[in-house]
């Protein structure tokens, strides 16, 4: 399933249109034709009979409105070589937000959901429904932290098609539609059957898909049944499984190299070695004793480590150049999805349906292999009289031997959802038509994910404890602090073979399980009020009440407060909320050529937050001063409930690794050495955070302008500016960001950038900060806690422009050929932490996510039984990771990498009236991402491209 698309390169473009015109191309998939008209594509969208589309309840004979909408039929997205609903709009051109995918989230908190963040401003401002009712959300938060709606459990063989409203749209749809709404239209009056097998491989290995589609229905004089089912396959990718990213030695720019300060060069990830650190916790050396070496894994090599801030000899050590590599970058998923509605009428007054969709899912993830390092907790240190006259600090990576292979590491997902909802409809008064609504829905996950015990693996490396320096035998050890553990590490085990019963004597299965719940009942109201001189007013009035819980429930083991789990926390909360809504929207079509719109809604929250109420209005303009005219223009205001988990989470933590700069600059190293200057200052830190009952409301305001033009009847044009304004945001203090303005309030420049710090030291702020931090004076002064949480703080601005272009051409001898363009691009993107801070500029900061510009082109051809599609996406220029390297500083380098273009192309062909094949070949340049010698991160280049590369899938219908 597909959708609009980014720009690409010339030449790349004209490759994709010689291979559109010459290769001879697949039929349009024959589902289309037992479909009601409203399955048409967006195109002939523009010609059906009144027909209410996302953005308005009120009916209308096109889809062009005050607002754009953009429309993408399942003729489209069948074609454009996607499977899944969120496939399809991770290259809509408006969403060109960053959002946590497989790749990046496999030891994260939300690694089995499909996300969208349409225009950048984060995925639970872009409201998704289903029918036109809001979906329930996905039990597990948005990375810990906020809630939103998974597009992966919609089974794409329902979808007839998807509406995308990108814009403030409140007034019509209540919370969370601040970016924008995504309506996602499922089938109904079906007719006959289709069944579709797909089988999809990736030409470099691995993502295996196998798709299994069902689809009918039967009609009658009084009604219809429309079922569809779908069984989705995909074995899962491993980052080793490309050559470009299967290990640390992958890294362009390492320090000291391409222009990335420090020393050393490459050195691989560590899978043994022990460290000897001083009392002020800085790194002596690295030691390995006599007759032990790195034949205790395979993927183990000797390596001498330097430091890479002075450049000095530290010591041997034990390669793992692989380790960086372990996780899965595209989940294996098994999903089983259903969906059934039937519709009655009972008379010519009043018709009733029913429907319900379900999905279960069984997917699996590798998040990487464990470290275990320091003993007993991550990052300590213990005395070890092996190593007499300092602490010691060693680090273990366990390689996939000790699993039984790279599956053993695998998080296991079992999901559930469904939704079963009903509702009636009439007319009344000969003008008015009345529909109610009821539905109830159910997401039920839960997971499992091999660690280590902090015991477990004690026992295992360490043995019991010995004793506390300063106490008994220890007293007067010299260079160590009073309080330091005393163990008397096994060294066999710690450089020896670990198998999968070792593993498994030192670990458990850490479990969660989460649910969500919502129920709706919806009425409304639409129909015509009086004649005007340019036609019929036009109303709608909808009254709804909701019902909305969850509950996550993580092993009790990952408390905060426990630890009993080696290098995990977790979170857990719940709550409830009930909201009441009451709304109208009206159209006046004052003139033939003017129509004016205009919407407001009431919505109030029976919770434990600030909010209450919120009233939201938006007012339309649509001016046609010839027929084949639209100017058009829109103010909306919008409003976003804070997330239930940022009001009823439960506090938790996480462990992630932190830049130190206080510590750093406390030892005169320059800052802008700090990140790599070894785990002195580069190291795993605990963060922890807790909802907040006195978070508001977020208040947002939009509004757009611009023109629809059918310069023919085979070309039209659209272009709309808009701008979107976001006060009161929600963020959560995020840990990095405490640490940097730790900095500030110190030393008075943010330490990225070393521009000037607006709050002075012993300011509210400076205080605050400081409070938020915890530091171990006996352990070098070391983050011992870190305390972040959600609240009411952030500013944020984005202006952009979004443009498309339709043109085709009907020939007798040639074909029918069709085209369309789209763009989006971000003009600016301003955001500001606090009230009285500075602007700063998100668009163009190599701290920010996003693509700042897509571009879409769909281009296709048909004649007879065949045709063809080529679907062409890019992504523009994107900033340097590392904007510091001195090749940048310099301008020998450009300080964005240059834009990113794919391809994907469909060829189809009815072989007889019931038989139809179609080849798609997606990434048909095997492309992955654009070069950038600066990204000196794992996986060196930005998550958002997808490393799956070039894949080839050959589908088969047949209808009867």
């Amino acid at each position: 399933m597909k959708t609009a698309v980014p720009v690409y390169r010339r030449n790349v473009l004209a490759q994709s249109l010689a291979l559109a015109m010459v290769l001879p191309l697949a039929a349009t998939a024959y589902a289309q034709d037992a479909e009601d008209e409203s399955t048409s594509s967006a195109e002939d969208a523009t010609t059906l009979e009144t027909v209410t589309v996302v953005g308005s309840r009120i009916k209308r004979a096109t889809i062009e409105g005050p607002s754009p909408v953009t429309v993408i039929s399942a003729e489209e997205i069948e074609k454009s070589g996607f499977n899944t609903v969120h496939d399809v709009l991770q290259t809509v051109a408006q969403n060109i937000g960053f959002a946590q995918n497989d790749f990046n989230a496999n030891g994260g908190f939300t690694p089995n959901a499909g996300v969208v963040n349409l225009r950048g401003l984060g995925p639970g401002r872009t409201l998704l429904l289903i029918n036109g009712r809001r979906a329930n959300d996905y039990p597990f938060p948005y990375n810990g932290r906020s809630n939103f709606q998974n597009f992966n459990n919609i089974p794409s063989a329902a979808v007839e098609r998807i509406e995308i409203l990108a814009g403030g749209a409140s007034a019509i749809y209540g919370s969370d539609a601040v970016a924008g709404v995504v309506n996602v239209v499922l089938r109904k009056n079906f007719e006959g059957d289709v069944m579709s097998l797909k089988g999809q491989t990736s030409s470099e290995g691995g993502a295996n898909t196998l798709n299994f589609q069902w689809v009918g229905g039967k009609t009658s004089d009084r009604g219809s049944l429309t079922y569809a089912i779908e069984y989705f396959d995909r074995s899962p990718l491993f980052a080793w499984q490309r050559d470009f990213m299967d290990s640390g030695a992958d890294n362009p720019s390492p320090a000291g190299v391409n222009g990335t300060p420090g020393f050393g060069g490459y050195q691989p990830s560590i899978g043994t070695q022990i460290r000897r650190i001083a009392a002020n916790g800085g790194t002596i050396n690295y030691v390995q004793p006599a007759g032990y070496d790195c034949s205790g894994s395979e993927f183990y090599r000797p390596h001498t480590y330097v430091s890479g801030a002075t450049g000095a000899t530290l010591g041997p050590g034990c390669g793992y150049d692989r380790f960086v590599a372990e996780q899965t970058v595209l989940n294996g998923t098994q999903d089983l999805s259903a969906y059934v509605i039937g519709n009655y009428d009972f008379n010519d007054s009043i018709s009733g349906w029913a429907s319900i969709m379900a999905f279960k899912s069984d997917a699996e993830l590798g998040g990487g292999v464990e470290q275990w390092q320091g003993g007993p907790q991550p990052g300590a240190f213990h005395y070890d009289p092996q190593f007499p006259g300092a602490r010691t600090f060693p680090i273990r990576a366990l390689s996939t031997e000790a699993y039984g292979g790279p599956q053993g590491t695998f998080q296991k997902f079992q999901e559930l959802s469904w939704e079963f909802a009903a509702g009636l409809s009439g007319s009344f008064g000969e003008r008015f038509d009345w529909d109610l609504t009821a539905s109830t829905s159910k997401y039920e996950t839960d997971r499992q994910r091999p660690r280590l015990t902090v015991q477990g693996a004690t026992d295992y490396f360490l043995g019991p404890r010995l004793g506390t320096v300063g106490q008994g035998a220890y007293v007067g050890i010299v260079g160590v602090p009073n309080g330091t553990p005393v163990y008397r590490m096994n060294l066999d085990r710690f450089y020896g073979p670990i198998s999968p019963a070792d593993y498994l004597a030192m670990s458990t299965q850490v479990e969660y399980e989460a649910e969500s719940e919502n129920q709706l009942f919806q009425f409304a109201v639409t129909g015509d009020l009086f004649d005007m001189r340019g036609g019929t007013a036009a109303v709608a009035a909808v009254a709804e009440w909701g019902h909305q819980e969850y509950d996550l429930v993580s092993d009790a083991r990952i408390a905060p407060d426990v630890r009993q789990i080696y290098n995990l926390t977790g979170t857990g909360g719940g709550g409830e909320r009930d909201r009441y809504a009451f709304g109208v929207e009206t159209s006046f079509p004052v003139l033939e050529s003017v129509t004016l719109t205009a919407a407001a809604r009431y919505d109030n929250y029976d919770d434990v937050t600030e909010v209450d109420d919120a009233v939201t209005w938006n007012a339309g303009l649509e001016w046609r001063p010839i027929e084949s005219l639209l100017f058009r223009g829109q103010y909306a205001t919008s409003f976003k409930a804070p997330d239930m988990h940022y009001v009823f989470s439960d506090r938790s933590g996480s462990f992630g690794n932190v830049i130190d700069y206080v510590r750093c600059r406390e030892n005169n190293l320059p800052v802008a050495t700090c990140n790599a200057a070894g785990a002195n200052y580069v190291y795993s830190a605990f963060t922890t955070s807790q909802g907040s009952t006195t978070l508001e409301e977020e208040e947002g305001k939009s509004w757009s302008a611009g023109l629809v033009w059918d310069i023919t009847d085979t070309l039209s044009l659209s272009a709309d500016y808009y701008e979107i304004e976001l006060e009161n945001e929600v963020a959560v203090l995020a840990g990095t960001t405490i640490i940097q303005d730790e900095y500030g309030c110190t030393y008075g420049t943010y330490p990225t950038n070393g521009l000037p710090f607006p709050y002075a030291a012993g300011s509210a702020y400076c205080n605050e900060i400081d409070g938020r931090i915890d530091r171990d004076p006996n352990n070098g002064n070391r983050i011992t806690e870190i305390r972040s949480g959600p609240v009411n703080l952030s500013y944020r601005k984005v202006t952009g422009i979004d443009a498309s272009l339709r043109y085709s051409l009907d020939t007798d001898r040639w074909g029918n050929f069709s085209s369309r363009l789209q763009w989006a691009h971000v003009l600016k993107h301003v955001t500001k932490l606090r009230a009285d801070s500075a602007l700063f500029n998100l668009r163009d900061s190599n701290g920010s996510s996003d693509f700042r510009s897509r571009v879409t082109l769909t281009l296709g051809w048909q004649k007879g039984d065949w045709d063809a599609t080529t679907y062409i996406y890019r992504d523009g220029t994107f900033p340097r990771w590392n904007l510091l390297n001195t090749a940048v500083v310099s301008g020998e380098l450009d300080s964005r990498a240059s834009p990113h273009t794919i391809a994907n192309i469909s060829i189809g062909k009815r072989w007889t009236d019931n038989f139809s094949m179609r080849l798609n070949v997606n990434n048909i340049l095997n492309d992955i991402a654009p070069e950038d010698p600066t990204f000196n991160t794992y996986p060196y280049f930005w998550q958002a491209y997808s490393p799956v590369g070039r894949e080839v899938g050959l589908q088969f219908d047949y209808q009867f």
